[in-house]
């Protein structure tokens, strides 16, 4: 095996083409044999393993250095600067991130996992070196819809008037996650019909020397491109053709469906006959499109990550929209709509609303532009460090107008989605859990535009337990716990992470000696926080459960519960001390 000789990149550079290609068709059987057991992103990866063999055999990494961007595409990377080990070794599958990561590799310049950032940060790095003094090349890789990103069309416009050294490899596989929307990509399409030799030319248009290749998986004609731009003195753009998931059948046909896999798939078609909150919501939308024509479902270039399957997204027509990876703009957007007379519904993930806060804040709430946002994969999980749900509470909860819903169970889930939809007051935000909600068969009869209103659940004494979304089922637990020891507590379902029933929390005050707080994100500016603030004053004591501020990379849920004592013993417990305590005084 050829891959058996690569240990750092100047492995590479002593290898003919013959054996690069041999070694790509390693590096491909690697990667799949390898995903198909602990998911991961297949397609972005077996699309530029030749690039990435071309790149290291030209540039000289780590003096040179390679950006990538979303660093979804770093794989065959990994491959080649000495992490070969896990994805060769079953034992190690799990050593190293899904992502570039500097404390890995020094070949890893940046720890990133969102798009639309490499053109950015590498022109930061390029404008160090030149303050520097220093003369190695920066290149940055993009593609799979990055360009769509603000950041990147940001990034573009100053890179382009840098005058030193700067290259830009625009990895186009006709894709995004999904297929591409937008007039950026009219443009990209037309320079592939032409082979880069169309007049109309955004890149050049904003200054850059501009090379296209029509086949970016040759890498022999790669590493002649690359070659003729190393060491260059002024911004380029190298324009790469590639194919999504190629070497995998099945990820070349379903380009899509194969961005990002989970085991198995790599053998056949995952079975997609299932139900959970988002098969849910898609056939709720699907019903209120048909009787409401003002309705529009919007995405930021991820539609499959909140279910929205292509023959869904067709269903629907001009009632969808995909904006792109471009969540700033869908929130601007969506504002817009909603100012305007319709009724937009908005899916974004947990960790891609971070991207919009300035928008969240001016553009929506600002405004009170009744839009509906729902919040998916929010919750503390096993997730890498940059794909973290436990970080919108605090950000979303603690903007002026926002109304921030936590469902318990579906008939609470489609209640508040009524309520958002048809309401004309406020911005309102629904948090979607990862755990998929229960079905009680009670209809919901709440009006939720009594606003802060909680629900009292069980009425007791002593110890009250508010108890937030899918942690409402943490809540059960822990009052049937504190009832065997005797205890006969309270539990309240709050519904709004952004405000207080203020009467509810001071009837509190007359019987009960502890509340707790539970909470499926991080605790600093959460919602729990609120309740502290609340009883500051009085004899109660507060005890605020949920995840600490910080960063967790794969670290397995079970133990994130039992650090952050997220368990129906450890929280019982917990309260056992307080009382215990309370008692002595």
């Amino acid at each position: 095996m050829v891959l058996d000789k690569i240990n750092c990149p100047d492995d590479v550079k002593k290898l003919t083409f013959d054996e690069m290609k041999n070694l790509a068709s390693e590096m491909r059987e690697a990667m799949i044999k390898k995903v198909d057991v602990t998911s991961g992103h297949m397609g972005p990866n077996l699309g530029i393993v030749e690039a990435t063999i071309a790149l290291h055999y030209v540039f000289n990494s780590p003096y040179d250095k390679i950006v990538y961007d979303v660093s979804h595409q770093s794989y065959p990377h990994k491959l080649l600067t000495g992490r070969k080990e896990g994805f060769l070794n079953p034992e190690l599958y799990l050593k190293y991130a899904g992502y570039t990561a500097p404390e890995e590799s020094e070949h890893d310049v940046f720890k990133v996992g969102h798009t639309s950032t490499s053109i950015s940060l590498a022109t930061g790095l390029a404008k160090a070196r030149d303050l520097k003094g220093e003369k190695h090349n920066v290149i940055a890789l993009i593609g799979d819809g990055s360009m769509s990103g603000g950041e990147a069309l940001e990034g573009l416009n100053n890179a382009s008037v840098l005058n030193s050294n700067m290259i830009i490899i625009f990895n186009d596989n006709q894709m995004s996650i999904a297929e591409n929307h937008g007039g950026l990509y009219t443009n990209f399409k037309l320079l592939r019909d032409t082979k880069g030799k169309a007049e109309l030319n955004i890149f050049k248009s904003l200054g850059f020397e501009y090379h296209y290749l029509e086949d970016g998986n040759d890498v022999e004609q790669l590493v002649e491109l690359f070659k003729k731009v190393k060491d260059t003195n002024k911004p380029t753009i190298l324009h790469i053709k590639t194919i999504k998931g190629l070497g995998l059948k099945l990820a070349e046909e379903y380009k899509e469906l194969y961005h990002y896999i989970f085991p198995g798939m790599a053998q056949k078609l995952p079975d997609m006959d299932y139900e959970d909150n988002w098969t849910l919501i898609r056939d709720y939308i699907k019903k209120a499109t048909k009787k409401d024509k003002t309705i529009n479902l919007v995405s930021a270039g991820t539609p499959g990550a909140t279910g929205f399957d292509e023959e869904f997204r067709k269903s629907l027509g001009s009632q969808y929209t995909d904006v792109g990876i471009a969540e700033q703009h869908a929130i601007g957007y969506i504002s817009g709509m909603a100012v305007g007379g319709a009724k937009p519904v908005y899916a974004v993930l947990s960790s891609f609303i971070q991207r919009t806060y300035d928008q969240l804040s001016q553009d929506l709430a600002l405004n009170n532009a009744p839009a509906t946002i729902l919040v998916a994969w929010a919750g503390i999980s096993n997730g890498d460090a940059t794909h973290l749900g436990t970080f919108d509470i605090p950000l979303i909860s603690n903007i002026p107008n926002i109304v921030y819903l936590a469902p318990t169970t579906r008939e609470e889930m489609f209640k508040m989605l009524d309520y958002a939809i048809n309401q004309n007051e406020h911005p309102v935000a629904i948090r979607i859990p990862l755990v998929t909600l229960k079905e009680t068969g009670i209809e919901d009869r709440t009006d939720y535009s009594i606003l802060n209103k909680y629900k009292l659940i069980k009425q007791g004494k002593d110890v009250a337990i508010i108890a937030a979304g899918d942690f409402y089922e943490l809540g059960i637990e822990v009052y049937k716990k504190l009832k065997e020891k005797g205890l006969d507590s309270t539990l309240i379902n709050p519904c709004y992470l952004t405000g207080l029933d203020t009467n509810m929390l001071e009837s509190l005050k007359n019987n009960h000696k502890v509340v707790i707080t539970l909470e499926n994100g991080e605790l600093d500016g959460g919602f729990g926080e609120k309740i502290t603030r609340f009883y500051g004053n009085s004899d109660i004591k507060v005890l605020n459960f949920g995840s600490t501020k910080e960063f967790t990379d794969r670290i397995p849920l079970n133990e994130l519960y039992e650090k952050y004592h997220l368990t129906p013993d450890l929280i019982v417990q917990d309260v056992m001390n307080i009382i215990s305590e309370k008692a002595a005084l």
